[in-house]
């Protein structure tokens, strides 16, 4: 009978030590991977883009279970399930936010459900119930008690599925629900390989792999990177005033160019570890072409030549521009046009403002 690893959900082998599951010998209860992880930070296989998202829909569609769909809110447009109630016809489904804390304290909790109710109603997304929750690694006592109740609430005798795209906080979640560290937590996207089903109170929650969208930027920047853009405390936003033709330089990673500005505010909502440089927009391509991977920095380009533009022109006094992955840009004020350039994997998108 084959043995799983308590930390990813894998299946456990002594053959190969190269693959996903290894261990010295069967009696270990988590694979190499996972101990490497959670004592070292350490990841010796990149599942980036090794999770096959239909087979994951389809295995978990085969459930008879509550969908409890978990989201990071500071990157909401990226978690996204295209089609979600056509691939869960008649399944209920739970939306838990997780790191809400991550916003500025000035975010109040209506604005907050306004903007979730706003987006999906946007993406004709229909949900059972909807909680937002803080950062779960401390397992503050009335977040998991609200998530219990709900689960409780929504259940109805039936078995409960973790779902939600690779770092969104399902692991996390659920030790906090199980008042447990056993299943391997990281910032590392695929850290759980397989469904990984756990007795629980009655019935069976399942952890299952993070779902990896292959438009965000968290699929591309290597391992040593995703600490610099990953948001790990409350956002610092940074605000810029603007006037005439201006750019921004997102680190190596974006340039926003903004035309005709008048008195236009631009507040940017990523990591602090990430460098903001401001110029004149006619100054943008010298700088992009002869600082790359310098002064911008980090990159995942080798020529900013190949960064796909994305245009967009404003209709509403305030918008956010979302790039997938990283974060936003909030842009109030009037402006003629707004060209993004980022990788050309990556999702470029408009949005009624957040915040």
């Amino acid at each position: 009978m084959s043995k799983i690893c308590k930390g990813c959900g894998v299946t456990l082998q002594t053959e190969n030590p190269n693959a996903i599951g290894f261990v010295q010998n069967m009696d270990q209860e988590y694979c190499k991977r996972c101990y490497r992880l959670s004592h070292y930070g350490d990841v010796m296989i990149n599942m980036q883009q090794g999770i096959d998202n239909d087979a994951l829909l389809q295995s978990v569609n085969a459930l008879d279970a509550l969908i409890v769909w978990v989201v990071d809110i500071m990157d909401f447009e990226a978690s996204i399930i295209p089609g979600m109630n056509r691939h869960f016809m008649g399944k209920d489904i739970l939306l838990v936010c997780t790191k809400s804390d991550l916003l500025p304290k000035t975010t109040s909790a209506g604005k907050m459900g306004n903007f979730i109710q706003n987006r999906l109603r946007t993406h004709g997304i229909q949900v059972v119930g909807i909680i937002a929750v803080p950062n779960l690694h401390k397992q503050e006592a009335q977040s998991v008690s609200d998530v219990e109740a709900a689960i409780a609430m929504y259940r109805k005798q039936r078995d409960v599925v973790m779902l939600g795209n690779a770092n969104a906080g399902k692991s996390t979640l659920l030790n906090a629900l199980m008042h447990s560290h056993d299943l391997t937590i990281s910032h590392h996207p695929g850290t759980t390989l397989d469904l990984n089903p756990i007795p629980f109170d009655g019935y069976t929650l399942y952890d299952t792999p993070g779902m990896v969208n292959t438009k965000s930027y968290l699929t591309y920047v290597p391992e040593t990177q995703l600490k610099d853009v990953m948001f790990h405390k409350e956002v610092n936003p940074k605000k810029f005033q603007l006037r005439q033709n201006q750019s921004l330089a997102l680190a190596g990673y974006v340039r926003l160019d903004l035309f005709d500005c008048e008195d236009v505010s631009c507040v940017c909502y990523f990591s602090d570890r990430l460098a903001i440089h401001r110029s004149k927009a006619e100054n943008a391509d010298r700088l992009w072409s002869e600082h790359l991977g310098e002064l911008l920095a980090p990159t995942i380009e080798e020529d900013a030549s190949e960064m796909k533009k994305t245009s967009f022109t404003k209709k509403e006094d305030k918008i956010d521009i979302v790039i997938a992955g990283l974060g936003w840009f909030c842009i109030h004020g009037n402006v003629s046009r707004i060209d993004v350039y980022a990788n050309k994997h990556v999702d470029v998108l408009l949005r009624k403002a957040m915040i």
